[in-house]
């Protein structure tokens, strides 16, 4: 199912998104794509995307494909995705336009299907994803560790 749309509303109005102008290219079937155009005021010391920017890229990308694992926007109301652990390797300078992908495996992605039909109310997960430059070259991989939870009303009224 292509979510894309909701993966936009969702993630791109994040304001620590809209910071480094992050853009949801697709999230469709557990996969996604998301892309940013570094400010310079994002850059480190030689004038490349800061680490936390990168790592930025990375939580979008899984949580994208998190998001594009459901069949249809209604299965994801109530979601509450919420990161454990982070994982990055920086390969090369992340300079110009940038794309991370992620695509969910498939013990990840019947995870999140059960999570999402019911079956289970929580899981944890770990997405896994690759940042690209302009160029093809992969300038970072990194994974995210989840806990994600479908909030009931009850459960809300408990927090």
């Amino acid at each position: 199912m292509d979510l894309t749309a909701l993966a936009r509303r969702l993630l791109e109005s994040i304001p620590a998104h809209q910071l480094i102008g992050l853009r949801v290219l697709r999230a469709q079937d557990g996969s996604a794509e998301v892309a940013v155009d570094p400010l310079p005021q994002l850059h480190n010391v030689i004038g490349t995307l800061h680490s936390s920017g990168l790592t930025a890229l990375v939580d979008a990308a899984g949580l994208a494909a998190l998001i594009a694992a459901a069949a249809d926007e209604q299965q994801f109301d109530g979601i509450v995705p919420l990161g454990a652990s982070a994982e990055l390797r920086f390969l090369a300078p992340a300079s110009g336009r940038l794309v991370a992908r992620c695509t969910l495996d498939h013990t990840n992605l019947a995870m999140a299907q059960a999570l999402f039909t019911g079956v289970t109310d929580k899981i944890r997960l770990k997405t896994d994803c690759e940042i690209s430059d302009a160029h093809g070259t992969v300038v970072c991989t990194g994974s995210f560790r989840w806990s994600v939870r479908r909030m009931t009303t009850a459960s809300a009224c408990r927090t």
